[in-house]
Order: C-alpha cells, then structure tokens, then sequence
C-alpha cells in the first residue's frame, strides 16, 4: 500500500486563502443533527457573509446507518417502505436522489460562499469530484467521471456521492466517500437512482485502508481546491460549538 498521507499534507492553521473552520468530530454524528449544525452555519453566512463571525466551515464526519432522498427524489428508488425504513429515511434540501450513510464512510459538508470562490454550481460539483479524484490519486487509485453523471467511479463502481444545496451561493451537503463501509445498506434502494450500477469502496482496493488515512487526505484536498486556510476546533468542540452559531 502507498504511503496513505504523503502527498496531500497541508497543516491546520497554514498557508494562505479563505478561512475555513474545520470540524471533524471523531463519534459518530446523527444525520439531523449534522444537518442542523449545516443550516445554522449558512444562516450566519447569509446574515452576516462578511463579518468576523463569516467564515466557511467544512464538516469531515460520519453517521450512523441511514437513507436521506435529495428533492424531487422518487421513492421509487427504495426497495422498502419508506413507512417502515430499514434505517432513518430523512428527505432533505440537497439535489440528487436516494444515498446511504453508514460507518465507514467518510462525510464532507462544506458551507462555502460561492461568490468567495466562483458563483458557478457545475464548477462547484465538478469541483468536488476532483477533490474525491485528488483523494484517490494520493492513493494510487485511478479514479474516474462518468459523462452527465455526477459523482466518482471506480472500475465501474461508484464510490462517492455528491449532491449539494445552495441559497444565494452559500452551500450546504457536499460529498460521500465509501472508505470501509458495509456496502449491504445500498442493497436496499437504487443508489442515486442509477439502475444497474454498483456500488465500491477504496478498502476493496486498497486492502488494510483505514478512514483515519484517509480523513486527511479530503481535508488536504479540499484546502487545495477551494483555498481555505483552517481554523481548527477541538474534538469535543466539532458539534458544540456549531450550535452556538
């Protein structure tokens, strides 16, 4: 296996650019409540864009086992009763359809202001798959996209999702990046309502890969590609702290 963090390694509290604060709690973060922590951040953006109290924020986390639809999502892509969910079924203000979180899976909400980077949402997905695809690359893993889809392939197996909501170029969800997550969880609906595609995760390719690896790599990443300059919070402090927002 190559060196996992050799390649992308940038400092909380370094370089130059925009600053971000940057939480990654280590428990596991219920969906709502990440959502929540999501919604008052872009509140505060869009209130006071730039204050003091204006930075960006970009969560790295994961959650326990649940579903969320994206809007406009058909529930024609579950395959149980969304009345009887499996796990936490949450329809949400993202684009997309159907997606599954679970443990092992490596989570990436990042409330940006667009206009501070480029006001433009192709760019800002095209944006986020690279940063997956930068992910992989420090792995030694050839990542791909595939033409009118969004999100990142894998030897035909899609291995991370992006789905995105935005008001006024303030962003909210981001991307799903499957490290050593049980992929069953996907068996039950139609992943990103794409009918005959499979789904993967980096440990099948990488044996021994762990997310601890792999969380510096998308923070490394995303610094690079959106030019933010960390501000870090204690552990205890990644959820805490957001509520006071």
């Amino acid at each position: 296996m190559p060196a996992p963090i050799g390649n992308l390694v940038t400092p909380p509290d370094s370089g130059s650019g925009s600053s971000a604060f940057l939480f990654q709690p280590q428990q596991l973060v219920p969906f709502e409540q990440a959502w929540e922590r999501q919604r008052r951040w872009q509140e505060g953006l869009l209130a006071e864009p730039a204050a003091a109290g204006g930075a960006e924020a970009v969560w790295l986390l994961q959650h326990p086992s649940c579903y969320t639809l994206g809007r406009g999502a058909s529930e024609a892509h579950l395959r149980f009763d969304p009345l009887q969910p499996p796990a936490p079924l949450h329809r949400i203000d993202r684009g997309g359809e159907v997606t599954h979180h679970a443990p092992g899976q490596l989570v990436a909400y990042p409330v940006l202001d667009l206009r501070r980077h480029q006001p433009d949402l192709h760019w800002y997905l095209r944006q986020l798959e690279q940063v997956v695809l930068d992910v992989m690359q420090a792995l030694d893993l050839q990542g791909e996209r595939i033409d009118g889809l969004t999100g990142v392939w894998l030897d035909q197996r899609k291995v991370a999702a992006i789905g995105v909501g935005c008001r006024r170029w303030i962003t909210q969800h981001g991307l799903a990046l499957n490290v050593t997550c049980d992929l069953a969880g996907f068996e039950a609906v139609v992943p990103c309502g794409l009918t005959g595609r499979k789904v993967g995760r980096l440990s099948d390719w990488v044996p021994g890969l762990s997310l601890e690896e792999v969380r510096p790599l998308l923070r490394d990443a995303l610094a690079q590609r959106f030019g933010l300059r960390w501000q870090s919070v204690g552990e205890g402090m990644a959820i805490a702290d957001a509520s006071s927002r």
